[in-house]
């Protein structure tokens, strides 16, 4: 199974755009940033991932705040000419 929980706040958010097809999608780049306790020791986590939203997600995304913070979930895929993964946008939600 392909599925990504992450609580983060968006960074950067490229210009509305549509695809071929005429689906709006939104480029986007999410910090994370949590403490967690691997091998019964605390440890600072800090990751930036790339993310794509599509549709009314991308829309409502596109009018959020830069450092806006959500709960993102969706799943993990490497663009077609990229290596690093990225985050697809399946649903949001506000992250306190």
């Amino acid at each position: 199974m392909n599925q990504t929980i992450l609580s983060a706040r968006i960074a950067e958010a490229q210009a509305l755009r549509y695809t071929p097809a005429g689906l709006p999608a939104l480029d986007l780049r999410l910090e994370h940033e949590s403490e967690v306790r691997e091998a019964g020791a605390q440890r600072q986590v800090r990751v930036e991932v790339r993310a794509v939203a599509f549709g009314t997600d991308a829309e409502t995304l596109a009018r959020q705040a830069i450092g806006s913070a959500f709960r993102f979930t969706g799943f993990l895929a490497a663009p077609r000419h990229g290596k690093h993964p990225v985050l697809h946008i399946q649903s949001f939600q506000q992250d306190t």
